[in-house]
């Protein structure tokens, strides 16, 4: 399998495994009656429909959706040990 046809299988992998989680979250459930709309720079969609292998409009901004709604664990980690430090950590230079 060549370099090329291996990013384009781990991208459709990728982009099936967000679908999956936000289906898995309940997020995708029900039907499909708001609605979004924006104008976006022609060579900014152009170049997400290529990089994810999409080709309509509707489910590349699905796609976004569904990465922005996902929870982002080193935030979560970072916000879960604000403030604390290990017994073996010291400040002393």
């Amino acid at each position: 399998m060549d370099a090329f046809v291996s990013a384009k299988h781990a991208t459709a992998h990728l982009r099936a495994s967000l679908i999956e989680e936000a289906r898995l979250a309940g997020l995708l459930a029900g039907e499909k009656t708001e609605h979004v709309s924006f104008r976006a720079p022609p060579a900014l969609v152009e170049a997400a429909k290529l990089e994810t292998g999409l080709t309509s409009t509707s489910e590349l901004g699905i796609l976004a959706l569904a990465m922005l709604a996902r929870p982002d664990p080193v935030a979560a980690f970072f916000r879960r040990t604000e403030g604390a430090l290990g017994p073996d950590h010291d400040l002393e230079v």
